[in-house]
Formats: structure tokens, sequence, C-alpha cells
């Protein structure tokens, strides 16, 4: 008896739950220790690349399984639906990395100054292949990042450079992002210069920050700049992290004008 409800069943269905089972643990295993610097970031991508497969082997198994399912009968519908819903649990951050993909401008530099962006002199020496080379934006570039991101500005402020530079230094410190460099002078003109490292939240992608505190007009103006390590499309992510920082900056600007 338990012969003939073995070939009733589906295996298909128990495949798919076995195969994107497998991915999410690895996807699960591998994105914390790349967060947590245990694993490089060339064999993390490599590994995304196989949970992806994985997952997409899972979703279809899970399907064969329930045409089998629909058409002749068979059992295994429990498993059957574990390895839909896990395959496409897996699969649902590729979905929207594809779709910010598609929605934003193929950048990997970005700053406030695209003309005269903060220099990046410390990432040149942390940077090695195949990691993306530090270097000026085309005019190709900056006219996407203009087009995309309109609204992304630097900061004037009524305070000397050395207390912008220490409310930033702060925020930093907040953020967990490692200061590599600064605050120092910049031998160009009457500045200062703070370079560190951030990481992306969840996954641990590392991009060069690089912000420059200046003296002009009697006001400190702030300009920023993140580049990607990695890759040929930061998703947006760039922007974001300068949007975010000089939006938190601005709310800690604002409170010591309230003291």
């Amino acid at each position: 008896m338990a012969g003939i409800m073995e070939e009733r069943r589906a295996r298909a269905a128990d495949w798919s739950r076995s195969v994107s089972t497998f991915a999410l643990v690895l996807f699960i295993v591998s994105a914390l220790a790349h967060r947590f610097a245990l694993l490089e970031t060339v064999p993390f991508l490599w590994i995304l690349g196989i949970v992806g497969a994985l997952a997409l082997a899972g979703l279809l198994l899970a399907l064969l399984a329930l045409v089998q399912m629909w058409e002749h009968g068979l059992l295994g519908l429990g498993a059957a639906a574990a390895g839909l819903i896990v395959a496409l649990l897996v699969l649902t951050p590729y979905a929207i990395s594809a779709y910010r993909l598609a929605t934003h401008p193929q950048l990997v530099d970005i700053s406030t100054d695209p003309v005269d962006p903060p220099a990046l002199r410390r990432a040149r020496d942390l940077r090695s292949p195949p990691m993306n080379p530090v270097q000026p934006p085309t005019a190709r570039e900056r006219a996407r990042q203009e087009k995309a991101y309109p609204e992304l500005t630097g900061r004037r402020y009524e305070y000397a450079p050395e207390t912008v530079a220490a409310v930033i230094q702060g925020l930093l410190a907040d953020r967990g992002w490692t200061v590599v460099s600064g605050p120092e002078p910049v031998a160009e003109g009457n500045a200062l210069s703070i370079e560190a490292v951030a990481w992306s939240y969840f996954l641990g992608f590392a991009s060069d920050v690089a912000i420059r505190v200046e003296d002009r007009a009697n006001a400190t103006y702030v300009e920023m700049r993140s580049a990607s390590r990695y890759g040929r499309h930061d998703l947006g992510d760039n922007a974001k992290r300068i949007e975010r920082f000089l939006n938190d900056l601005d709310t800690r600007m604002e409170s010591l004008e309230a003291l």
C-alpha cells in the first residue's frame, strides 16, 4: 500500500521543497557571512547567482508538480505549496533588484557636486581589481545623474566648518561607518575632507564616501560623494545614502540652532 501511495506522489513536489529550502538557507547564511565580513564580495556574488538559480528551479519544480497533480491526481500538494512559497520568498529580493535596475540610471558614483566631486583619495588605496576604479564622472554620467536626481544638492550652514565637521563625525559614528581619513585640510581651497566606508543595510555591500566641508562666502558648504566598490549599477543606493545622510545632517544642525 505504501508503495502505491509513493508511486502516486508527485516527486517534483518533494524536490521543489528541498531545493527551495536549501536556497533559502544558503541565502541567509551567505548574506550574514558577507555582512559580518566573513565572506568576500566576489564569492558572495557567485553564491547569489547560485541561490537565484536554485530558487528558480524550485519554483519551476513546484509548478510542474501542480500540473502533474492536476492532470494525474498525484499527491504532494503540501510539499509543492511549501516549495512554491519558499521559492517566491527567496526570489523576492531579486525581483526588487530587477525593478530598481530598470528604474534607476546605470551609475555607481554619485555626488552632490558632479562637476567637482569630493576627492576619494584614501579610497584609491583601499581598492584593487576587480573593484571599480576611482575616476572622475564622465559627461554622460553627469547628465544621467542630473536627470535622475535633480534634487540631490549640497548644504549651506551658518556655522564654522569645524562645528559642521564635528556633527558629521557624530552622524558617521551613529551609522557605524568606518572613518578612514579626516577631517583633514584639503590642499586646494579652504576646506576639510572626511572619508569613510559605508555598507548597505542587509547584504553589506561596501561603498566609499567622501564629504567636503568648505568655508566659502562667510558660510559652510557641505558636498558629499558615495561610490560603490563593486558592480556596474548601484540600484539607486548611493543617491539614497546621500539624501538620507544630508537630511539627518539638516536635522542635527537645526537642533543646534534651537539651543
